[in-house]
């Protein structure tokens, strides 16, 4: 995986292999470096991994994005190859990227990815937050009923190759969130995004990944009919 610094193994027995990253992470980088160890997962020479990293500032464009929803390319933009629409990356989220042998977990893509959804609303429980998942809207939500209005705080685009999967989820800990004006989000310009920090919580990269880490069984375990 020459080009990108995995950082050092966190191990959790009885769970994939977690990485988190130093520093900033380019984005290009990153997809050889998901693209070889799903290689390796597939012929089994490599473990699962869940690899946490930043990026620069970066536009991503999943398989469904249209142009008009690239507003203001004032950042580098790249193809994906994930499902979904238009995603910023940089610093202050965590992006999380997932590389998981479903051949192993029941070949079933759509518990896999209500899995990451609740592996998102478990670790923002944490912070005493409530996220939640809406109907044809991919992502996790944070409503303010008493604005009657309602922010996106994570995002989910997937790509499944072989039966192992790569990509994964971005929270918003404390990112600029002026940088999601340059495109239109998942395609839905009618919501905002939001952070920990806009909702108050203070958190630091450390204790959201300390939050997703431990988030990982209730989501993942044999409750989900992932494990």
């Amino acid at each position: 995986m020459a080009g990108a610094t995995l950082g050092e193994a966190v191990v959790v027995p009885g769970r994939p292999e977690f990485r988190v990253s130093d520093g900033l992470t380019p984005y290009p980088e990153a997809l050889a470096a998901m693209e070889a160890r799903v290689a390796a997962i597939r012929a089994g020479t490599a473990e699962e991994l869940v690899w946490l990293v930043e990026h620069p500032p970066t536009y991503t464009a999943g398989t469904s994005a249209g142009a008009a929803d690239l507003l203001d390319p004032r950042f580098p933009v790249f193809q994906a190859g994930r499902g979904g629409q238009w995603t910023y990356h940089g610093p202050g989220q965590r992006t999380a990227y997932v590389m998981l042998d479903l051949a192993r977990r029941g070949r079933d893509v759509r518990a896999y990815v209500q899995a990451l959804e609740e592996w998102v609303i478990r670790a923002l429980d944490r912070f005493n937050v409530k996220g939640e998942r809406r109907d044809g809207r991919v992502g996790i939500w944070v409503a303010d009923r008493a604005r009657g209005t309602e922010d996106k705080i994570g995002a989910i685009g997937v790509r499944v190759t072989r039966w192992v999967t790569w990509h994964g989820i971005a929270l918003n800990v404390d990112p600029d969130l002026s940088h999601f004006g340059g495109i239109v989000p998942c395609g839905l310009s009618q919501y905002g995004v939001t952070s920990l920090h806009r909702l108050g919580i203070p958190a630091t990269m450390e204790e959201a990944d300390a939050a997703l880490m431990a988030a990982w069984g209730e989501a993942f375990g044999s409750q989900s009919g992932m494990a």
